[in-house]
């Protein structure tokens, strides 16, 4: 990539293009703008376009719109759905008008089946019902991994499409109600810890097994991709290892220095029962993660110490 290039980072997950935004700036970009910063409403076409034509980005990196754990999808499913497909649709509209050379869109685990053969590979996509409780946000990235598929075939586009694992690290969204599980967990556990009560409560059994990503190493995966991938076909994006919702539940206790008892509230419901991505395709190109979970979370709970 040429280190001159317009860069232009789209989306609502912060965490992401934080990252991003630290990795270009590492590597000596020059000509990097994160839309975040200057407020780019990206549910309006006019306002995109206007942008995208002002300042001419070759490179587009779509990193989301809204996004939560399963009591946020459950509760605003609407919101989900329509604040995702009309931002991407927006965003790979007007990539395409300037010109943009490629575009990284990040689609989400979600969008496999629910009853999918582990670790999920790339082409059991579209193979069997979504999980219920974030379907309408899985149809939205659905619709997104597809338009840049169909944009690529009609206009000889480069847009391609990360399927990456739960995404967490430093200046993510830690507030519980709308949370991912590892930030959730942090936040909850560290305010517990604070007022000195003896127990929390977690949704679900505990059982299922989630894989997550530090948002480092997912950066630099897409750096890889930027400029090593252009096929038409999505690519996953993960470590290879998952845990059970209990194992993290225990690694975050002991880093956030929690001295009570979890309980599962087993009247929740629990999503899907595994999400291990099948990376190979990814791993062949010579990209691997380097940030353990432990080594994650303790980097991630510090921050969140600090800046809270």
């Amino acid at each position: 990539m040429d280190k001159n290039s317009n860069i232009l980072i789209c989306g609502l997950h912060k965490i992401v293009n934080k990252a991003f935004l630290r990795r270009f700036k590492r590597d000596g970009f020059t000509k990097v703008e994160d839309a975040s910063d200057i407020s780019l409403d990206l549910t309006s076409q006019i306002e995109v376009d206007d942008h995208f034509k002002t300042y001419m980005p070759s490179i587009v990196i779509y990193t989301g719109s809204i996004s939560g754990g399963i009591a946020a999808n459950m509760k605003r499913p609407a919101e989900f759905i329509y604040n995702n497909m009309i931002s991407e649709a927006n965003v790979i509209h007007s990539a395409k008008v300037v010109g943009a050379d490629k575009l990284l869109f990040f689609a989400s685990s979600c969008i496999y089946p629910k009853k999918s053969l582990q670790p999920i590979k790339e082409e059991y996509l579209l193979s069997g019902p979504l999980e219920q409780t974030s379907e309408p946000y899985a149809v939205s990235k659905i619709a997104g991994l597809k338009a840049c598929q169909a944009y690529n075939q009609q206009y000889n586009r480069s847009f391609i499409v990360a399927v990456p694992a739960t995404v967490y690290g430093p200046e993510d969204d830690f507030d519980p109600e709308n949370a991912h599980v590892i930030s959730a967990l942090i936040s909850r556990f560290h305010d517990l810890k604070q007022s000195g009560q003896k127990t929390i409560k977690i949704w679900g059994s505990g059982e299922p097994r989630r894989e997550f990503i530090f948002t480092d190493d997912l950066a630099d995966a897409g750096m890889v991709l930027l400029d090593k991938y252009s096929q038409n076909s999505h690519i996953n994006v993960g470590t290879s290892v998952d845990y059970s919702i209990s194992e993290l539940a225990e690694l975050i206790t002991e880093t956030a220095g929690f001295k009570g008892e979890i309980i599962y509230d087993k009247s929740r419901p629990d999503g899907v029962r595994q999400k291990l991505l099948d990376s190979s395709k990814l791993n062949s190109l010579g990209w691997s993660s380097k940030t353990s979970l432990k080594d994650g979370v303790r980097i991630t709970y510090e921050w969140f110490k600090k800046y809270q």
